[in-house]
C-alpha cells in the first residue's frame, strides 16, 4: 500500500498543537521524531533538547489525500497566525508501507530508561546486566519507541510504582511499550486498549515477541462510558499517554476504572495545555502525587482518593 507522508518540523512547545491538528484529519495518529546524536558505536544516543522536532503523519493514497493535505496546510497557517512557536512548512513524499517500517530502523537504538529498563529494537543485539529489564520492541507503524519524552516519563513512573500482582490498564497503547514494561516489572495482568488497528497489530506482535501473551491482552476499542462501567474499580494502575484534551475528556472513565487508592499515570501533555487534562482529573477526586517534566512535556501521577 502507498502512503503520503506528511512532515512538519516544530519547536518543542508547538509539537502538541501540530499533533492535534494532524490527528484531527488523520485518525491513525502521528509519529514524533526528536533530533538525536549517536553515541559510541551508534547503538545508543542522546536527545538534542530544544531542537526542532519532526511530526509525521501518514495518509493512504486513495484519492482523498489531497483534500486532507489542503486542510492541514490551512490549519498550519492558522497556527502561525495565532503566534505558535516555530512551525515549518509541511513536506510530503510518497512511501511504501514496507519501506516506511524499515526506515524507522535507522533511527531506533538501544535505550536505557530509569534505573533498570532497557528498550531493545528487535534487530539490534544487546547483552543485559543482571538487574536490567529488557523490552524487545518493533514499533512498525505504531507510535511508541521510548524516544519521545512523554513515553520516557511514563516508563520511569511505571518502573517506580508497579508492584507484583497489579492489574494494569494501558489506554492508547500504541506499540504496547508501556503495557510490556508493566508486565515485565511484575504486573499480573495488563489490558492494552487502542482505537487504531495498526497499533493493535503492532502491540500484539510485540507482546508475542516478549512472550507475554498470558499476561497482556491487546484489544481494539475505546474507553467509553460503557466500557468504564464494565471495568469499574478493577485496575490498580492506569496509564494513558495520549494528548491533554483527550485525557480531559476521558477523566471520568479513567477515574471510574481505578481501584480505591489506585494510581493513574498520564502524559502527552504540553505545559501550555496542562489544565485541559488536570482540571477534569481533579474534578474526579484524583490527587496529584508526582509531576515530572522534560522540555515542555509533563507527566502526572495521580492517586484515587477514597470517599
Amino acid at each position: 500500500m502507498l502512503w503520503l507522508e506528511l512532515t512538519v518540523k516544530a519547536h518543542p512547545e508547538a509539537v502538541e498543537s501540530v499533533s492535534e491538528l494532524l490527528s484531527r484529519y488523520i485518525p491513525s495518529g502521528v509519529a514524533i521524531e526528536e533530533p538525536i546524536e549517536l553515541l559510541g558505536e551508534g547503538q545508543e544516543y542522546r536527545v538534542l533538547t530544544g531542537q526542532p522536532v519532526s511530526v509525521h503523519a501518514y495518509v493512504p493514497i486513495d484519492g482523498k489525500q489531497e483534500e486532507v493535505r489542503q486542510h492541514i496546510e490551512e490549519g498550519l497557517w492558522h497556527l502561525a497566525c495565532l503566534g505558535e512557536h516555530f512551525v515549518s512548512a509541511m513536506q510530503t513524499r510518497v512511501v511504501d508501507e514496507q519501506d516506511w517500517a524499515n526506515a524507522w530502523k535507522d533511527y531506533f537504538h538501544v535505550t536505557h530508561i530509569g534505573q533498570r529498563l532497557v528498550i531493545r529494537p528487535s534487530w539490534r543485539e544487546y547483552t543485559p546486566k543482571s538487574d536490567e529489564v529488557v523490552l524487545t520492541l518493533d514499533p512498525g507503524m505504531a507510535f511508541g519507541t521510548g524516544l519521545h519524552p512523554t513515553t520516557r516519563m511514563c516508563l520511569e513512573q511505571i518502573e517506580q510504582c508497579t508492584q507484583p500482582g497489579m492489574q494494569v490498564l494501558d489506554v492508547g497503547t500504541g506499540s504496547g511499550i508501556l503495557a510490556l514494561a508493566a508486565a515485565k516489572l511484575g504486573a499480573t495482568y495488563v489490558y492494552a486498549l487502542d482505537n487504531d488497528s495498526v497499533a493493535v497489530e503492532s502491540a500484539t506482535s510485540n507482546v508475542a515477541m516478549n512472550e507475554l501473551e498470558e499476561r497482556v491482552k491487546v484489544v481494539l476499542g475505546v474507553l467509553d462510558e460503557q466500557e468504564a462501567v464494565r471495568m469499574a474499580g478493577k485496575y490498580d494502575l492506569v496509564v494513558a499517554n495520549i494528548i491533554a484534551h483527550v485525557i480531559g475528556l476521558l477523566a471520568p472513565q479513567l477515574a471510574r476504572v481505578l481501584t480505591p487508592d489506585g494510581l493513574l499515570i498520564v502524559s502527552g501533555i504540553v505545559e501550555a495545555r496542562l489544565h485541559d487534562a488536570l482540571d477534569p482529573l481533579l474534578a474526579q477526586r484524583l490527587e496529584v502525587i508526582d509531576r515530572v517534566m522534560i522540555d515542555d512535556w509533563i507527566a502526572l501521577m495521580l492517586r484515587k482518593q477514597e470517599h
